[in-house]
């Protein structure tokens, strides 16, 4: 099969055959893991990012290139998840843009787009890295569009951005002294590899759906949650696309959806509202939601539409504590946190945060989630704590694409930084730029450590680490092993120059030993005297111990 001419239909198709592929063997990806620590997520970020650009354009024969691509592309930088989502949601950012307004495409035209995707890719990240996904990309589309001639269709052009692709991967570790020390390749060029070859394979008919190789059966809906006599507090979550119809709006290019969204807000809560070309994604919380269809519809027509009781909803804790208050008063400022564990989400909350997003290390949150933790806010200016080096990008992501507030990503990079930015936060100035300064410089003063399980046997940092041992590390470094927790965290207290600080704060994980909690922070405050040290109950996966220093 000799493709000349790619369209909207078939590009659909090969990134649903990109998002298969990568859903078969994300696994691999994540156990690409450069830490000895289970906490490999780049598979899953990556798939859940290209499934939600697909998702964009699953189950419809859009023929024009140019908007299939946009859709696809709005889809992604809304789904994206982790550094390594990101930048995927970037290059087909840039994609898309190549192929604006184009029916079709023949392979010179797509290639101009695909270094697009380089450029755009490469400006999301503040100092890009070589050795990662970027390179391998990069190099790929030179290499393929370098190769092109007359004669070049798009399998052509596929199989020599594939050989390319390999090719670079295997060379990231001699650009990347991390990924040879670990003996690994990158794990997001790798996911990429997977992208490409079930976009290879759909161009000659052998893509499947991201959902074709393995069925979701959906889970059982309970409904015990509400009875005959049950008091009904949540209402619903209604999300749909409505595309604008010139016989309801007049010219749709004109329109102004503004007043829409005004009225969203003001007859629904937790509204998140985006257009895209003549596309409105709506996602609103209603007591009422045949009232919020019957206005909508006015505009235009329903191209998917979901409504769920969300006093139904299977994660009800979830749902009362970030989807259903009730909308607040607009305020000044505002602060959203991310954090997984109860104990460590109650703290933040305590301290002052209005919301927080479920997410942290192997659990990064999508921009999408940030943008309805930002609706929820209804605040003037807000302060983001992404609180993971992972999910920094995805909050900067979010924040060029919130329309209603101004936001500000502080780069927190743990839990620790976070709490003691919140402790002291004082927005009474009223500067939002000296607030941020603040923030960060509050942040420096902090040290933080972790104590986790190790993964796998490796040399590192001059550590000799043992499969099934517990490692205590900071800032990426490796500083103790041992049999147990409580001996890798007394070897990585006394390696942090503890004594040098005045609080330790001991935050205890899911997986922690309550007893063994109780006398580490015990033996920590005998060890160091002149330390007030404090035990908190975190509930946090993947992380035995996070240790705060300040």
């Amino acid at each position: 099969m000799e493709t000349k001419t790619l369209n909207g239909e078939l590009f659909a198709n090969m990134v649903g055959g990109g998002a298969a592929r990568l859903k078969s063997n994300r696994v691999t990806v994540n156990e690409l893991n450069v830490f000895p620590i289970p906490d490999g997520d780049t598979g899953d970020n990556m798939f859940m990012t290209i499934d939600s650009g697909f998702s964009a354009v699953a189950g419809e024969r859009e023929e024009a290139l140019g908007m299939a691509a946009e859709r696809i592309s709005k889809g992604m930088l809304l789904g994206a998840r982790g550094n390594s989502g990101v930048i995927l949601s970037r290059i087909f950012a840039g994609i898309a843009q190549g192929l604006k307004g184009i029916e079709g495409a023949d392979v010179r035209t797509f290639a101009r787009a695909m270094e697009k995707g380089v450029e755009e890719s490469y400006s999301a990240v503040q100092n890009p890295v070589e050795g990662t996904i970027l390179t391998v990309y990069k190099d790929a589309v030179k290499a393929a569009n370098g190769a092109m001639d007359e004669s070049t269709d798009f399998e052509k052009y596929f199989d020599d951005f594939l050989k390319e692709l390999r090719e670079s991967l295997d060379r990231t570790p001699e650009l990347l002294a991390v990924l040879k020390e670990a003996g690994v390749v990158d794990s997001g060029g790798a996911g990429f590899v997977y992208i490409a070859e079930g976009m290879r394979d759909a161009l000659e008919g052998g893509g499947q759906s991201a959902s074709g190789d393995s069925p979701v059966r959906a889970a059982r809906t309970d409904v015990s949650s509400l009875t005959e006599d049950s008091p009904f507090e949540y209402g619903y979550c209604t999300e749909f696309l409505l595309r604008f119809r010139t016989e309801k709006v007049g010219a749709v290019d004109a329109f102004d959806e503004k007043p829409l969204v005004d009225w969203l807000n003001e007859n629904g809560e937790s509204v998140v509202a985006f257009r895209d070309g003549s596309i409105l994604k709506v996602h609103v919380h209603s007591m009422t939601p045949e009232r919020i269809l019957a206005h909508c519809h006015e505009y235009g027509e329903f191209l998917t539409l979901k409504i769920e009781n969300m006093m139904l909803q299977h994660n009800e804790t979830n749902i009362r504590n970030n989807y259903a208050k009730p909308a607040k008063p607009r305020k000044r400022f505002g602060i959203v946190a991310v954090a997984a564990g109860e104990g460590i989400k109650k703290t933040f909350t305590d301290l002052g945060a209005d919301a927080v997003v479920d997410g942290g290390q192997s659990m990064n949150p999508s921009a999408e989630s940030f943008l309805e933790a930002f609706a929820r806010v209804n605040a003037e200016n807000i302060l983001v704590y992404p609180n993971n080096s992972n999910i920094i990008l995805t909050a900067n992501q979010a924040a060029a694409l919130e329309k209603n507030a101004n936001v500000r990503v502080i780069p927190s990079r743990s839990i620790g930084e976070c709490y003691a930015a919140l402790s002291l936060l004082d927005t009474s100035s009223g500067d939002i730029d000296e607030i941020e300064k603040s923030s960060v410089e509050i942040m420096r003063s902090v040290t933080c450590g972790t104590v986790s399980r190790a993964s796998r046997t490796t040399e590192r940092d001059g550590v000799s680490v043992r499969e099934g041992d517990f490692i205590g590390f900071s800032e990426g470094r490796i500083y103790s092993d041992a049999p147990t927790a409580y001996e890798a965290a007394m070897k990585l207290i006394d390696s942090l120059s503890a004594d040098d600080y005045g609080i330790l704060m001991v935050v205890c994980g899911r997986d922690a030993d309550t007893g063994e909690a109780k006398a580490l922070t015990e033996a920590l405050g005998a060890a160091h005297p002149m330390l007030e040290t404090i035990l908190l109950d975190g509930g946090m996966p993947i992380y035995d111990y996070i240790f705060i220093l300040e």
